[in-house]
């Protein structure tokens, strides 16, 4: 089915994120995978090419285009590129948001040219080893102090982690904590006492540093706070959606390339003396997979349609997130199968989708959390 949703202009964007993948990121990303990080040079070719802070506004060297179709375009063609490690995303549309809609003037004068260009590299740093989904589990402090606050606690699993020049931190300022004690801060890199622990080694996903981070007293200047005092969880509620969103968008993208791949893969392969393609399983499979991607396809397209008028909700933020993801792991599953012992060696791609792509039912909210908010959303 053709679809309704982008217009001539996001289709030349989207020709453009292609060359830069074949250019910028293809050529390199095996040495990636096996650093175990993308090099900052790449960063700053996807700010050259105006892929970092298209929503930005254009006095801060941004795109000045919130469309969220453009960003879409650019998380659906990583996707299929298998191109997790370059987290253009997470930088675009988690953190981008928080920037440009909780921060002051000066703030943002201070820090969204560098985030533009793709000098300064982001995070946000929720999670903690005692508190993943829960946020009122976070046991970071801060402690006010004259002209600045003291920060000290650590976070984990925490992606850009070795590389951000900038991370949002999530830590509580108020002694009894809970959802409604909690601020966010913008922590430098240099600052002292800010220290960053292992960069994890992961079952997918290589080229993406995610790291353990330390603060031990780290004096953070009272302009670094974002937003307002107390005010994080209803920040963080607040942007929740379009994250979902993203990944939600990269699911059903990665999944529609396995999809492609396979296809592929079993008309050409012999077995039994005939092609696998002739094989009625392997017809059922194939048609299976392409309807439940053709059925996601038409939701997320809607999805995506009413995010970029502002009229998503996150009930149904919710419901994207955990079906496109969801499906995302059974298609992988099945497309590696479908591959026999070539599926499970490491040069095919379908083995990289299939490693890489295991997270997405986990962060942003784990489908049973996605189920929680949307079965809370009908029965109260």
């Amino acid at each position: 089915m053709k679809r309704r949703i982008f217009t001539e202009e996001h289709e030349a964007f989207r020709a453009t994120v292609r060359t830069f993948l074949a250019k910028e990121v293809e050529p390199h990303y095996e040495q990636w995978e096996r650093d175990g990080i993308v090099s900052r040079e790449a960063w700053r070719a996807a700010g050259r090419q105006g892929l970092l802070g298209m929503a930005v506004p254009e006095e801060y060297g941004g795109g000045g285009e919130p469309d969220f179709r453009y960003a879409a375009v650019l998380t659906e063609e990583f996707a299929r590129a298998g191109a997790a490690g370059l987290a253009v995303g997470l930088h675009n549309d988690i953190v981008g948001p928080y920037l440009t809609g909780l921060a002051t003037e000066e703030q943002k004068r201070r820090w969204l040219p560098g985030f533009c260009s793709g000098e300064t590299v982001t995070a946000i740093a929720m999670t903690e080893p005692g508190a993943g989904s829960d946020l009122q589990g976070i046991r970071t402090t801060a402690e006010e102090h004259g002209d600045h606050w003291v920060l000290n606690g650590s976070k984990t699993f925490i992606s850009n982690g070795i590389l951000a020049d900038l991370v949002i931190v999530v830590a509580r300022t108020t002694p009894e904590g809970g959802a409604h004690g909690l601020s966010l801060f913008v922590v430098e890199r240099g600052a002292e006492g800010f220290e960053r622990g292992r960069n994890l080694a992961k079952i997918g996903q290589h080229a993406q540093d995610t790291a353990e981070l330390f603060f031990h007293d780290v004096r953070v200047p009272k302009e670094n706070l974002l937003g307002e005092l107390n005010g994080a969880f209803v920040h963080l509620m607040t942007h929740l959606a379009q994250e979902r969103m993203g990944i939600a968008v990269a699911g059903i993208a990665a999944a529609e390339q396995m999809l492609e791949i396979t296809t592929a893969y079993v008309k050409e392969r012999e077995a039994f003396g005939r092609p696998l393609a002739r094989l009625q399983h392997i017809r059922f499979e194939i048609a299976e997979m392409a309807t439940e991607c053709a059925v996601t396809r038409s939701f997320l397209d809607r999805c995506i349609e009413d995010h970029a008028n502002g009229e998503l909700d996150a009930t149904h933020a919710s419901m994207a997130k955990w079906w496109a993801t969801e499906l995302q792991k059974r298609v992988a599953d099945r497309c590696l199968q479908l591959h026999g012992g070539y599926g499970y060696m490491s040069e095919y791609p379908v083995a990289r989708a299939f490693t890489d792509g295991r997270i997405q039912t986990i962060y942003g909210g784990t489908t049973e959390i996605m189920k929680e908010i949307i079965g809370r959303s009908l029965l109260g």
